[in-house]
């Protein structure tokens, strides 16, 4: 049936512009069915009947619903395939007297997008109350891709068709996934046209076509990892397409386009078919890592159908151009790098994602789930990612486009003035010293320790590996990887963190059991100790790794002392299986969950160091999900409770003669790191684009004086409201960097 219609469709579209009155009529007697109807979407969010086979003639262009309105505005909202046996007694059923559908019970509706904008629904309905069967579900489908070039260029002809939207200035909110500030015109990724060749003259030759390409796709996927070895990421790019290419041989993805083509798809048409199913299945997925599969699937399936096309020309990107997508794939990412792309905003992305991964590795500006962006802009348009604020500015008024270009160029002149400063002592104007740290996850980020002159690793999170490969890794591996670490450090400190997974890191195999609130679950030190075996095994492979080398193991979200001397245990029990145990065994803990502050003194008597954890601490401290939009900026680390905490904690630390360091957002804001420094806490560890920002701030200020100023504000007291404003001025006063 589905090569039949679609041949009768292409026929009618070929020989003239037919009427959709015509194609419906079509669709209705080749499915079987009583009524088949077209509906368009018109602006103002209105979905409009302009064409059926079935329904009263009249109806037509009177009948009108609502995105969200009725089964066929309910299809249109959601994006979903609608399939009811009876579908005047769903609650979504909206009654519109003048379409006569009364006795028609069974409805099949299917949205029509094109490049990821919906523009209609068509919908078959028949008298006999039934379920339509799959096979008949996936011909609508096709049908729907064919329908949307006529909905297409009927949006775009008819007056007053054009969206406001796509000229307005539009704002969007989003998640920074890595800082930086960007002015330049977008680029869409992934808004190839439809296929307009839906059917395969020659199933078997479409076949060879498309094997064809898929050996040319994993070729270039070859070359790329080859090619990467002189890349700024060539280690991330290593361990990510590594994984990335075990997905691009499963055979089961690539078996459903050939099961399309085998039914008389063309290779494009069997491609977009295969990945929209995909698409449907994993955008019901909650978990975040496992939704950013989706990325590498549809990723692949773009450089799928690049290499149907092969020897096509690549067009040019403008230069400090952004690129919007909404789900983005490693590799096509580093493609988009190599032609010169200077930030990227995807819809769907997580800190979590292979994409993201990469990006921290360039340091490429990145914002995050920007909702909405990609049906709103257009190829060229001009934009400013601000990855300050965690925002795109699309088609910016001319005063606020000036002010950001000013703000790019002093940040520019800014960064050239920062290299100097990797050989320069690290202290204060008034001689007080401090160490600048990195936080790592990857062997690629190591190359930061020499060029920008951190003192070591503060903490290097030894699950980001395994995230990016999307598996546990065994002893053997683990072990290369830490030693590899070492090796980088040349005998500079790094604080390796154990396994920090669960919240929202998940590895495939991972089951949480669909916890409500994950981020305060079963997560970091609470698996190891339910799973003692998975953390020996880390802990032994640290150990190995160390081959006689000095070595400190930091454990995450320890909730009691008791939790901290059994995981003590557990390493020191590791210690003695090992043939050559560490020149010098550190045993620390991360300070992140509240409950151990009244523990402190215990535990700083059974710790050799402690780190604080800025992120957990004070989202646990104010109750805030930190990855929570609508709370971003309602609590602050330089406030007056936060500041009595931290100085409480550098009191007792100095007075116990265990080293304290804090690392995490918080201590990448140069501001903050003056507060930290003046309270104390003079080890700070931060992402390595944020040290030398730091590092010109501290070095600046005359720390005696600022100490001053700061101990006046909190003897003054609040309503527990940021200090932030007037410890701002004082630093901009006395010419400080902030």
């Amino acid at each position: 049936m589905s090569r039949r219609l679609l041949a009768r469709l292409r026929d009618l579209m070929a020989r003239s512009a037919a009427p959709l009155s015509e194609l419906a009529a079509v669709i209705a007697a080749e499915m079987v069915s009583e009524v088949c109807s077209i509906y368009a979407l018109r602006p103002g969010e209105v979905l409009e009947l302009v064409a059926t086979h079935g329904l009263r003639p009249e109806a037509v262009g009177r009948t009108r619903l609502r995105i969200g309105e009725g089964l066929v505005g309910l299809s249109a909202a959601t994006g979903e395939i609608l399939n009811l046996p009876d579908a005047q007694n769903h609650p979504a059923f909206a009654y519109r007297p003048e379409t006569g559908e009364e006795p028609f019970a069974a409805l099949l509706a299917v949205p029509v997008r094109r490049a990821g904008r919906m523009l209609g629904v068509v919908v078959v309905q028949n008298r006999a109350a039934r379920l339509y069967a799959e096979d008949e579900a996936e011909t609508l489908e096709t049908v729907a891709m064919l329908l949307a070039e006529p909905l297409a260029a009927m949006a775009a002809n008819e007056p007053g068709g054009e969206d406001l939207a796509t000229t307005l200035p539009r704002h969007f909110v989003g998640t920074t996934l890595v800082a930086g500030l960007i002015v330049g015109p977008v680029v869409v990724h992934g808004l190839r046209p439809a296929p307009t060749r839906l059917l395969a003259d020659d199933p078997p030759a479409e076949q060879a076509r498309f094997e064809q390409a898929a050996t040319r796709m994993l070729s270039g996927l070859d070359q790329l990892m080859v090619t990467s070895g002189d890349h700024p990421a060539a280690a991330v790019t290593r361990d990510v397409l590594q994984a990335y290419r075990l997905i691009a041989e499963d055979a089961g993805w690539l078996r459903r386009v050939a099961e399309r083509i085998a039914t008389g798809l063309s290779a494009e048409a069997a491609i977009e078919r295969a990945a929209s199913e995909v698409r449907e299945r994993m955008r019901r997925i909650t978990d975040p890592y496992l939704r950013e599969r989706l990325a590498d699937i549809e990723d692949l399936a773009e450089r799928l159908r690049a290499a149907l096309d092969a020897g096509a020309p690549t067009p040019p990107v403008p230069p400090g151009a952004i690129l919007l997508a909404r789900r983005l794939g490693p590799a096509h990412l580093l493609d988009w790098h190599a032609r010169g792309i200077a930030g990227v905003v995807v819809e769907e992305a997580s800190a979590a994602g292979h994409a993201a991964i990469i990006a921290r590795a360039l340091s490429l500006p990145m914002l995050g789930g920007a909702r909405g962006v990609m049906a709103a802009a257009e190829s060229g348009d001009l934009a400013i990612l601000d990855g300050e604020e965690g925002q795109l500015i699309l088609r910016p008024p001319d005063d606020v486009r000036r002010a950001y270009q000013r703000a790019a160029r002093e940040r520019a002149a800014r960064a050239r003035g920062f290299v100097a400063l990797a050989r320069t002592p690290a202290q204060t104007r008034d001689g007080t010293p401090f160490r600048l740290m990195i936080n790592a996850g990857l062997t690629q980020e190591l190359a930061a320790l020499d060029a920008i002159g951190a003192e070591g690793i503060g903490l290097f999170r030894t699950e980001i590996a395994m995230l990016a490969r999307g598996r546990m890794l065994d002893v053997a591996e683990q072990a290369a990887l830490y030693s590899r670490v070492l090796d980088a450090a040349a005998g500079r400190p790094v604080l390796f963190r154990t396994l920090d997974l669960g919240g929202d890191k998940l590895l495939p195999e991972a089951d949480t059991g669909g916890e409500e609130n994950p981020a305060m679950g079963w997560r970091s030190i609470r698996v190891g100790l339910d799973r003692p075996a998975i953390l020996r095994r880390q802990l032994r492979a640290l150990l190995l790794a160390a081959a006689g080398r000095p070595l400190s193991v930091m454990f995450p979200m320890v909730a009691t002392l008791g939790e901290f001397l059994a995981v003590k245990r557990l390493l020191l029990a590791e210690r003695e299986r090992v043939r050559q145990a560490p020149a010098r065994l550190s045993i620390g803990s991360m300070i992140e969950v509240p409950a151990l502050l009244w523990q402190t003194d215990e535990l700083l008597a059974a710790a050799d160091f402690v780190s604080i954890g800025s992120n957990d601490l004070m989202q646990f401290l104010f109750a805030a999900d930190r990855g929570a939009s609508a709370l971003a900026g309602r609590y602050d680390v330089l406030s007056p409770p936060v500041l009595a905490l931290l100085a409480a904690l550098a009191r007792r630390a100095e007075a116990a003669m265990v080293p304290l360091s804090l690392c995490g957002e918080a201590a990448g804001e140069p501001l903050v790191a003056l507060v930290l420094v003046a309270l104390g806490i003079t080890t700070l560890s931060m992402n390595a684009a944020a040290l030398l920002p730091v590092k010109a701030a501290l070095t600046a200020v005359d720390l005696n004086a600022f100490r001053a100023f700061l101990a006046m504000l909190r003897r003054q007291g609040s309503d527990g409201a940021s200090l932030r404003r007037p410890l701002d001025t004082w630093a901009r006063e006395h010419d400080v960097p902030v």
